[in-house]
């Protein structure tokens, strides 16, 4: 499903049109939840969202992070998804938008896009806020990709004076993580047993496919 300016979605008990997404977002996908009663935004890794509707942002984690900032006053927020700590790729290789670009899979690039979205849409530094989810050791592997995720971030709001209001970082389950762009206001679900490898999969596939393209080199895995 995919918004181009709204998207007027059908199903059996509701029809609702969505609100506009913020310019270079339109090819994130978004649904109708009808628990939370509004549309859901839902970002991959490698992804991020902005927005000032009355939405929601959702992502599944491993041990990805995703940094969920907003400013209260202003009424924005918005949420990123990165599989790995740092890349040196050059800014000029970097697709800007949702667009889930090598670069952006990175927590150095996502942390810059999804502040500097905020900032141009009418955020204020000052007044940015963060709560932070992920970085589980979820893989069979002798390299904590989640701990180094983590203390990145970590680091990284510190370095840019953003405070974080609160976080579940680390253990060794992953998380489905919601998060309301205006209010600051989120929801996460531990997930203790996986019926299937989709997470897993999907995270160690990416990473494999990071590491093998023009950026190798740039962080050790295994």
């Amino acid at each position: 499903m995919q918004c181009y300016g709204a998207l007027f979605v059908v199903n059996r008990h509701r029809s609702e049109e969505a609100p506009n997404c913020l310019h270079g977002f339109e090819k994130i996908s978004r649904y109708w939840d009808r628990r939370h009663n509004c549309f859901v935004a839902k970002i991959l890794p490698g992804e991020f969202y902005v927005s000032r509707q009355p939405e929601m942002i959702a992502t599944t984690l491993g041990s990805c992070v995703s940094a969920c900032i907003w400013d209260a006053p202003a009424g924005i927020g918005g949420m990123n998804h990165f599989m790995l700590p740092l890349t040196n790729q050059a800014k000029d290789d970097v697709v800007w938008g949702n667009v889930a670009s090598d670069a952006t899979r990175y927590g150095n690039y996502a942390m810059e896009h999804l502040i500097n979205e905020l900032l141009t849409n009418g955020g204020s530094r000052r007044n940015l806020q963060a709560k932070l989810f992920g970085g589980g050791k979820v893989l069979k592997q002798r390299n904590d990709v989640g701990a180094k995720n983590v203390a990145f971030v970590l680091d990284y709001l510190e370095l840019e004076k953003i405070p974080v209001i609160s976080h579940d970082l680390g253990k060794d389950y992953p998380r489905k993580v919601m998060f309301d762009p205006i209010s600051g206001n989120a929801k996460m679900k531990k997930i203790f047993k996986i019926h299937n490898d989709t997470i897993l999969a999907r995270e160690d596939d990416y990473k494999h496919s990071l590491v093998t393209k023009k950026t190798e080199g740039d962080i050790e895995l295994f």
